[in-house]
């Protein structure tokens, strides 16, 4: 199941390591995590439904849900998706009961930082390098290396020279994590799990790798958490082998691990173009894209290559079943009228080992909401988002948010909505003397990337945001 050749990524396997999984003797490869390990060794199954026992498999790929939690070295519900594997482990089925031996203790640290931010994607690092200019900046992420969603595009990014455009997404990450880590404070593997009023912003985080549990005092907090997959209803969504599209991106451009032999991707929207393309340069055979809307979704340039490449997009049609004994073993495609009903009849079978769902992301706010800082519906920010000003400041003061937490887009306008949120918030603090020109220059340029029928949507969103935010603080935008 690993890639042992790709036209683009080269994959370090040059040190073996062994784990140990249900008393069975595993190698892996120092940089794999356990569950991406697990998938190469063609186990399928991490964990089952508390219920009913249902084989539950990887999917998202970023510790967001809850799919491939195991019991590892006794410690049960680890997100075995982001933890790395390491010599001499042992994991188990999770069977969610605490053990009886006793754990060793964890470490205290306090941590006093002027702007903290939460998420070193493509938002968070960009906040970061804009305020640590001037402001002393700590970069939390709870996985193993910075980056976020960048980490596995292998694309080239559309847009402006300033904003990478002609770059592939793997380029823009090491770029942005080189010029981070020089100018600010990082802790990695880290998860926040908490935050506080004390008078005065407090978080708490946990790296269970180190056993340390961190007390964070900040200034000023950023949250750019970045967003999570989307799940389909249809018969069988829950077998083995159905992911979300970023769970495949995961698998194979970071870890170089193939999802299957053949896939059905659901959904033509620039996401599931780009998939289908890379499952290619993967050596991955792709079935089809079916699509439930009358015409595709994502940019011509990327439709048009994937049917150069053979691949039917069916536009109008959706995905009635995944069939399989305790895995994908084929789906039931349907044709859709105008009226988004099965046309009966329409039932065709397709033959493929694993489907992938690139049906669109909502924002991750637990963490924001924990703060006081007023949520709203918005539709076509993709669910539920903190509301905020045109600087990213919610209406709790001293809090930020930028990038897909704060309305689904593209990861250069995230970047963009990162400098404006740094910027602002160590204005805040300390005064910039030229604020007004760079704040200015951000906001012309975000603007400019929403115009346009792909930028109609966020455009909106963020028009709907902005304006129900001084709705709640009962003043006017330019008061």
């Amino acid at each position: 199941m690993r890639i042992k050749e790709h036209p683009i990524l080269n994959f370090d396997r040059r040190k073996e390591i062994y784990f140990y999984y249900n008393g069975k003797k595993i190698k892996a490869y120092e940089g794999e995590t356990i569950a991406s390990a697990l998938h190469a060794e063609k186990v399928k199954v991490l964990s089952r439904s508390i219920k009913l026992k249902r084989p539950r498999g990887f999917f998202c790929g970023i510790g967001k849900c809850s799919s491939c939690l195991m019991k590892v070295n006794g410690i049960p519900n680890v997100r075995t998706c982001i933890t790395l594997v390491r010599e001499g482990m042992v994991v188990e089925d999770n069977d969610m009961e605490l053990s009886e031996k006793d754990y060793p203790e964890c470490k205290f640290e306090k941590i006093e930082c002027e702007i903290a931010i939460v998420g070193g994607g493509p938002a968070g690092l960009s906040a970061g390098i804009e305020a640590s200019e001037f402001a002393d900046v700590l970069v939390i992420d709870e996985n193993h290396c910075l980056g976020g969603q960048l980490i596995k595009q292998t694309h080239k990014f559309f847009g402006s020279k300033e904003e990478k455009a002609g770059i592939r997404g793997i380029e823009i990450a090491k770029e942005l994590e080189k010029e981070a880590v020089k100018n600010c404070r990082v802790l990695l593997n880290t998860s926040i799990i908490g935050y506080y009023d004390r008078g005065y912003h407090f978080l708490v985080g946990v790296n269970k790798i180190e056993r340390v549990v961190y007390e964070i005092k900040a200034n000023k907090i950023i949250f750019t958490t970045g967003a999570q997959e989307n799940m389909l209803v249809f018969e069988g969504n829950d077998l083995p082998g159905v992911y979300g599209a970023g769970g495949v991106q995961t698998l194979m451009n970071v870890y170089g691990i193939k999802p299957g032999n053949k896939g059905l991707i659901v959904g033509a929207g620039n996401v599931g173009l780009i998939l289908a393309y890379q499952l290619l340069q993967a050596g991955v055979d792709v079935a089809c894209i079916v699509e439930a809307m009358p015409r595709i979704g994502g940019y011509f340039v990327h439709s048009a290559k994937i049917r150069r490449c053979g691949i039917p997009i069916y536009t109008s049609h959706s995905i009635k079943k995944a069939y399989g004994n305790g895995k994908v073993e084929g789906a039931v495609i349907v044709e859709l009228d105008e009226n988004w009903s099965i046309i009966d009849g329409s039932e065709k079978k397709i033959s493929c080992d694993f489907i992938c769902l690139a049906v669109g992301l909502t924002p991750s706010t637990r963490l924001v909401t924990q703060t006081g800082a007023e949520i709203s519906f918005i539709n076509e920010a993709g669910g539920w988002v903190a509301l905020h000003n045109e600087y990213m400041e919610t209406t709790k003061k001293g809090i930020y948010v930028a990038g897909d937490s704060a309305n689904i887009e593209e990861a250069s306008t995230a970047m963009i909505e990162g400098k404006i949120a740094g910027l602002h918030a160590v204005n805040s603090l300390k005064g910039v003397s030229d604020f007004k020109i760079k704040i200015e220059k951000y906001l012309k340029k975000i603007n400019a990337f929403r115009q346009g029928f792909f930028g109609s949507r966020p455009k909106k969103a963020k028009e709907k945001i902005i304006e129900e935010y001084y709705e709640k603080m009962g003043k006017g935008r330019n008061s």
